[in-house]
């Protein structure tokens, strides 16, 4: 059956349409939306299929979906600013900006750390229950106060949860105001895009309940590997999105709202070097910063070969991508990729998941015919 699609793309980037309708077809896709920004021009904004996995409410140019951990790129791009400004060293310990950090022998843990996952808060030792993920103080409380689970800086183990906190948490200490209210005002709103960290009840209506894929497996880790311990650290699972207090919570590593085009636009930012549609938020000096290589190396959480600069995921020989390339993506599949040698923003957000904590084939393989649509 044919999936309608809506919305546009450029002659050029009509194979991205013709992958996207394909995929839309097979059933691989239920709602989805994809995004392009091509040196600075939005060159397709697609959606189509249904907001529900029974097929009966439309997705609309507006549909707003949970995008998991391509929200940690916002708290990445808040923190780049805060450093262009002279207000956040990256290099200086945590505890410089938040002292109640320094204990269990996180004294000498640094803010660069917090950023590439090699930090040891992986997750919390005190395990999280369902709504409490919502207790702002009781999650920045616990972190706090724990031993890290490995030497910081030794490698990295991907922070799901954790990150957003932690990076939120310096962000409240430097600014005065949350990391979800920062970003409202000093990255959507400049830029007239449409994502929340929080979503506000207004926006409810718009929202399209994530499809969980079957759930994820620990299967050969011993059951004290850090594996396990992070993805059993809290309570929750993939319909976690379907409970409001989530939603409405800032859970800066994992509940941001958004769709393609809201995501690609923020993100432009980066392949743009500092500027987006005329609105400048980082010198071309603070985005360079984010290419400066911090860990390298199988992770221990996601269990494969990962390089992270400061946030965003560089080139591997896991993901080659180009030396001026980054990128993220969220439990189930979503996908934001920004390569400023071919001046493209490439964004996928969707609705049904697979059982994939970072990305899938889905959003990649949708990136490539947009990178060898980029250079024809």
């Amino acid at each position: 059956m044919t999936t309608a699609l809506n919305g546009f793309t450029t002659p050029q980037f009509e194979v991205v349409r013709d992958a996207f309708q394909a995929q839309m077809d097979s059933g691989l896709d239920v709602g989805a939306s994809v995004a392009i920004f091509h040196h600075g021009e939005l060159v397709a904004d697609l959606w189509g299929g249904t907001r529900d996995e029974a097929g009966e409410v439309p997705w609309t140019e507006d549909t707003l979906v949970n995008v998991w951990s391509t929200t940690k790129t916002m708290t990445f791009l808040v923190a780049l600013m805060l450093a262009d400004r002279g207000e956040l060293d990256f290099e200086a310990p945590v505890a410089t900006y938040w002292p109640e950090f320094a204990q269990n022998g996180k004294e000498a843990i640094a803010v660069k750390h917090l950023m590439s996952h090699t930090s040891g808060l992986s997750g919390w030792t005190d395990r999280m229950i369902g709504s409490e993920l919502a207790d702002w103080d009781l999650t920045v409380g616990r972190l706090a106060e724990q031993a890290p689970w490995w030497e910081p800086g030794t490698m990295s183990g991907y922070h799901a949860l954790t990150q957003g906190y932690l990076i939120g948490e310096v962000v409240n200490r430097i600014t005065g105001t949350t990391i979800g209210e920062f970003f409202r005002r000093e990255v959507a709103v400049p830029l007239g895009a449409d994502f929340f960290i929080g979503l506000p009840e207004s926006e409810e209506h718009r929202v399209s309940l994530v499809i969980p894929g079957e759930p994820m497996s620990a299967e050969g880790q011993a059951s004290d590997s850090i594996a396990v311990r992070t993805l059993q650290s809290a309570d929750m699972d993939a319909s976690a999105p379907h409970n409001r207090w989530w939603r409405a919570a800032e859970i800066p590593a994992a509940n941001g709202h958004g769709n393609a085009k809201s995501v690609a636009t923020i993100q432009d930012v980066i392949t743009g070097r500092g500027m987006h549609g005329g609105v400048r938020l980082l010198s071309e000096a603070g985005v360079d910063r984010l290419f400066e290589i911090q860990s390298t190396g199988v992770d221990a959480v996601l269990g494969f070969d990962l390089t992270f600069g400061l946030g965003y995921g560089l080139g591997s020989e896991t993901v080659p991508i180009g030396p001026r390339a980054c990128f993220w993506g969220g439990y189930g599949g979503s996908l934001i990729l920004m390569d400023q040698d071919q001046g493209l923003t490439f964004s996928y957000m969707m609705n049904k998941m697979a059982p994939t904590l970072m990305g899938d084939l889905r959003g990649f393989g949708l990136a490539i015919t947009a990178g060898i649509a980029a250079a024809s």
